[in-house]
């Protein structure tokens, strides 16, 4: 593997988040019945004409302003012409020479270091049928209702050389049109699916090899596997005097493998032509400006104002900025305790998403309001609970005990921490007095012995002294 060097690009079909398809007012709504979702308009039948869908012409354009892409005027439609059974038209409206959308960047974060993907194009398009092959009895079931869905088609230069790069743009990228809000992202629902195009050449030279595309991978997990399978596999062929056949695959979750699908067609294939029925896009300016205007601080500004405004390292501000959610959640807790911005960030990154990821909800529905959050925060801050405490609290909050009240909870439970100082001398002068070997074996070097006397004088309160009081107590007495 050393010898040879990975190359990978990816296209990513985002399902556009507007409520009627890309050129008929048909619903896009997820789970209805069969075929009660497409029109004569999706099935391209005589007489009619498709009409172009605004939304999905503004969800294009945001993308591109959130890339730094060129957004391109006049834009053009095409007709991509092939056939499959979910296909009814025989042909699919695409683009092809003028996409709405051109260039761009993607940064992305692999083991620490910051990586830039070229964008290609991200061009509009509609979605085919689904073949159905279960409980058909050796038939096939055809449904419409995905024909004619608006499809935003994101295609990245070769710029990937590994798995992990793959992931980490395809998780980038899922972030991002979820946080300007132009796609769900709903992987199961194959609202954001990937196509993965994967060569290998030797290491060091410039000439890229045979590529062959692996279609539909609709998990960052499959992704990952079947690009690693791909790549082992042309080694193997190459390595053994063989060549690549270029050619579309699909990978086999259950055997971990990719198998053949069709070889591979070009776009000369494709006999790609302007549809006579659609004029040629134009975007006025104004109308790009006013977009700008609608879009959210983006990702990496929002990552970057962590790290320079509230000292934030470069990994606790990027997953913080992993969901738009997550991060006006921190947002939100920072206002309320402005001068604690790495203490609302390990609560939000460590308790709150912890126990997100374990009950399998979205921030959006967490039972825990950035404020009454950021009032456990403060009393930590204050010293009313140790951090340990107020985990305590933090569960009762989250199953609703004592309507979530700070305070009442500390109350109702006895978590108050123990920070007055002539207690806390109280209590030190006893342990020490009980622990006359200690005291010289610390006097005599051994520090484990300091740790040993803070412990039993945390035991003797049940944890409700003040850490930082009874270490400071403590060393004051024996230094002294």
């Amino acid at each position: 593997m050393m010898q040879w060097e990975i190359v990978i690009g990816l296209e990513v079909h985002a399902q556009l988040s507007t409520q009627s398809k890309i050129f008929s007012g048909s619903s896009t709504a997820y789970g209805a019945a069969p075929n009660t979702q497409a029109s004569v308009i999706d099935l391209a039948l005589p007489g009619v004409l498709p009409v172009l869908n605004k939304g999905a012409v503004e969800r294009a354009i945001k993308l591109g302003l959130s890339v730094g892409a060129k957004i391109n005027s006049p834009s053009i439609f095409a007709r991509k012409n092939y056939f499959y059974p979910d296909l009814p038209k025989g042909y699919q409206i695409s683009q092809y020479e003028l996409p709405v959308v051109q260039g761009g960047n993607i940064q992305i974060q692999v083991d620490g270091a910051e990586k830039n993907v070229r964008l290609t194009r991200a061009h509009l398009e509609e979605d085919a049928g689904k073949s159905l092959h279960e409980d058909f009895h050796g038939m096939s079931g055809i449904d419409l209702n995905r024909a004619g869905t608006p499809l935003l088609e994101i295609v990245s230069e070769p710029d990937m050389r590994s798995s992990a790069e793959a992931v980490a743009y395809a998780k980038t990228l899922h972030a991002l049109v979820r946080w300007i809000g132009i796609c769900d992202g709903n992987m199961q629902e194959g609202s954001f699916r990937c196509d993965a195009n994967v060569s290998v050449r030797p290491r060091g030279t410039e000439k890229l090899g045979t590529r062959c595309e692996i279609k539909n991978l609709n998990s960052f997990r499959f992704l990952e596997k079947a690009i690693d399978y791909e790549a082992r596999r042309q080694i193997e062929i190459l390595e053994d005097g063989g060549s690549i056949r270029q050619e579309t695959r699909l990978y086999d979750a259950n055997k971990d493998e990719t198998r053949t699908m069709r070889t591979k067609e070009d776009a000369n294939d494709y006999r790609y032509f302007p549809d006579p029925d659609l004029l040629p896009l134009e975007i006025p300016q104004s109308w790009i400006d006013q977009i700008k205007q609608t879009l959210p601080e983006l990702p990496q500004a929002r990552r970057d104002r962590y790290i320079s405004a509230f000292a934030l390292s470069a990994y606790d501000a990027s997953v913080l900025t992993s969901s738009r959610e997550m991060a006006d959640y921190f947002d939100a807790t920072l206002k309320q305790l402005p001068a604690q911005a790495k203490l609302c960030a390990n609560w939000i990154m460590g308790e709150i998403s912890g126990q997100l990821n374990k009950e399998g909800i979205e921030m959006t529905a967490c039972p825990i309001t950035p404020s009454q959050l950021a009032e456990l925060l403060a009393r930590i801050h204050d010293g009313t609970i140790s951090g340990k405490a107020a985990k305590t609290v933090f569960e009762s909050m989250w199953n609703g005990e004592l309507d979530k009240n700070v305070d009442a909870i500390i109350e109702a439970k006895g978590l108050k921490q123990i920070s007055d100082d002539s207690a806390i001398e109280k209590l030190v002068d006893q342990v020490l007095a009980a622990n006359a070997q200690q005291v010289a074996d610390y006097r005599n070097g051994k520090e484990k012995a300091f740790n040993s006397l803070i412990g039993q004088i945390m035991k003797a309160t049940q944890g409700k002294a003040n850490p930082a009081q009874v270490n400071a107590m403590l060393k004051k007495k024996l230094d002294g």
